[in-house]
């Protein structure tokens, strides 16, 4: 990277955020036109201010545009800071069970304290604090990496299923901020280490963070067929048993088979698995959280407006807000959860072009969760839509929220 030019750096860093051209364009209030000769070379970047305008919205250092190390960030709520992606990416790549069986495995911690240290890291996932999040997983993971590689037995079993959870909050995490292809690397590992840990039900919600990642690299249509083969393999009944956990994860894989239906149009689809879901929540009967999933009716509901969304119908996603989902249950859900609906609920209400209460809903959900709304590249695709088709100034809890998150008109 740092013998690329300049404009081909912007180019680089521009798809890692699976941004169009125009949208990166309409960001930087430039034309698109400007933005293909910035990276094909044919016009120079020799303005700092331009330059440091495009690295807050490709959510880069700067340095890594110019071609240098990068800066560490100590700002509390950054969204994501290369320097730590680049930890977690050199601790996804280390093969410490394999160094294991050629040499001494490393010293393992104890598991009481990684037991801790992986449940703090779900929590800090489910209440929206992804900068203090990717900074403390590269340690995370080498510790992790090192337990399960270093014992054996029933311990070993227990160290496979931490490591496997870690590598899933890896997964959401990176994928949310945009780092699609390291978030399948780190949940195709989840999914190899639940085999270890011998426990389908980790394999299955390992399956829902791999298929994410397909959905979030364009492969809709493998995610799809990979949820509902493992979903059919683990429903209840039959020879499996009718567990809470294990309707939870069925439910999940069924809801996450539908999202990636509604990327690929397939209303019949969606549906269908919806319902199946629904079936499980029902006899779920309440919302829990097992397997760090918050499945129950009440998260049934938001995938169905969530799904609305993907296809284009924004109305209903609204509708299903306001009718079916009710306010005490969802405030019992974990922040994280409520502003990511939040957002989607914001997408529905563009959709139908009531910007206002899309911008409302982008408020409260940076009141619940600020790095859900600050830090997700589908946000501030949303902020730039707010802004664009509002007439006049924008309201001024607008304006500073897209401040605060470097969207322009």
């Amino acid at each position: 990277m740092d013998e690329l030019p300049i404009g081909r750096r912007v180019a680089y860093w521009r798809g890692r955020r699976k941004m169009s051209q125009q949208v990166f364009a309409d960001r930087l209030g430039k034309s698109k036109s400007w933005v293909d000769k910035v990276e094909r070379g044919v016009r120079r970047l020799d303005k700092f201010s331009v330059l440091y305008e495009i690295a807050d919205i490709l959510q880069v250092d700067v340095q890594l545009l110019l071609g240098k190390d990068p800066e560490r960030r100590t700002d509390a709520l950054n969204c994501i800071d290369q320097v730590e992606v680049e930890e977690i990416r050199a601790a996804l790549e280390r093969y410490d069970s394999m160094s294991a069986y050629f040499d001494a495995a490393p010293y393992p911690p104890p598991l009481a304290d990684m037991r801790k240290a992986v449940n703090h890291a779900w929590l800090t996932y489910q209440y929206g604090r992804y900068g203090m999040l990717t900074r403390a997983l590269p340690k995370l993971l080498r510790d992790a990496q090192a337990a399960d590689a270093g014992l054996g037995g029933d311990d070993g079993r227990e160290a496979a299923h931490l490591l496997g959870q870690v590598y899933q909050i890896a997964s959401s995490v990176l994928r949310k901020l945009g780092e699609c292809e390291l978030a399948w690397l780190a949940a195709d590992r989840s999914m190899a280490v639940a085999q270890r840990a011998d426990d389908p039900l980790l394999a299955g919600i390992a399956t829902t963070r791999v298929c994410n990642a397909l959905v979030a690299m364009g492969r809709a249509r493998p995610a799809l067929e990979l949820n509902v083969t493992i979903a059919n393999r683990l429903a209840p009944g039959g020879g499996n048993d009718v567990s809470p956990a294990r309707l939870s994860v069925y439910g999940m894989l069924l809801l996450q088979g539908a999202m990636a239906a509604s990327r690929i149009g397939d209303t019949a689809t969606v549906d269908d698995l919806i319902n199946g879901a629904q079936e499980a929540a029902t006899l779920l009967g309440s919302d829990q959280n097992h397997y760090w999933t918050s499945f129950g009716p009440t998260n049934l509901e938001l995938h169905r407006a969530a799904a609305a969304v993907e296809l284009g119908d924004g109305g209903r996603a609204v509708e299903v807000h306001q009718l079916r989902i009710q306010e005490p249950a969802f405030n019992a859900l974990l922040p994280e959860r409520r502003a990511h609906h939040l957002l989607d609920i914001a997408r529905g209400f563009a959709q139908v072009g009531d910007v206002a209460n899309a911008g409302e809903m982008l408020l409260r959900g940076d009141r619940l969760a600020p790095s859900e709304i600050r830090c997700r590249p589908i946000a501030h695709e949303v902020m730039s839509d707010i802004l664009r088709r509002t007439r006049g100034a924008p309201p001024s809890p607008i304006a500073e929220l897209a401040e605060h998150m470097g969207v322009g008109v």
